[in-house]
C-alpha cells in the first residue's frame, strides 16, 4: 500500500470516530409518550400523572400538572429532584433516556403562560 492510500485510510478513520463519538455525546430526543407509560409504572402511587384521574392523590404529594407549572420550574430542575430524591421519595434506577423521556412528559403539561 502506498503512502498516500495509507493516509486516506486513516483520514477516513478518524473521521467515522470523530463523527460517532460526536453522536454519543449528544442528548437523545426525548419522548413524552414513553414518558407517560414509566410514569403509569413507577410514579402513579404517589403522583397523579395525569390531569383528569381516579386514582387516590395524597395530598402532600405534587400532581405532575402542578409540578410542570411551579414558578421557575425547568427540565434540569425536575431531573435533578430524580436523580436526587427528597427523602420520602424512593430512589428509582432510571437511565438517563428514561429520566428525559419522564421529565417531558411531566413538561408537557405546562401551560402557556
Amino acid at each position: 500500500m502506498g503512502a498516500r492510500t495509507c493516509a486516506v485510510i486513516a483520514l477516513v478513520v478518524l473521521s467515522c470516530v470523530a463523527a460517532t463519538r460526536s453522536s454519543l455525546s449528544q442528548p437523545g430526543i426525548a419522548d413524552p409518550e414513553r414518558g407517560h407509560e414509566l410514569a403509569a409504572r413507577l410514579c402513579i402511587n404517589c403522583h397523579v400523572i395525569d390531569r383528569q384521574t381516579s386514582s387516590p392523590t395524597r395530598v402532600d404529594v405534587p400532581s405532575f400538572p402542578a409540578i410542570a407549572n411551579l414558578s421557575g420550574v425547568t427540565a434540569e430542575h425536575i431531573t435533578g429532584r430524580i436523580i436526587v430524591p427528597h427523602p420520602a421519595m424512593p430512589g428509582i434506577p432510571l437511565t438517563s433516556a428514561e429520566i428525559r423521556d419522564i421529565v417531558a412528559y411531566i413538561l408537557s403539561f405546562k401551560r402557556g403562560d
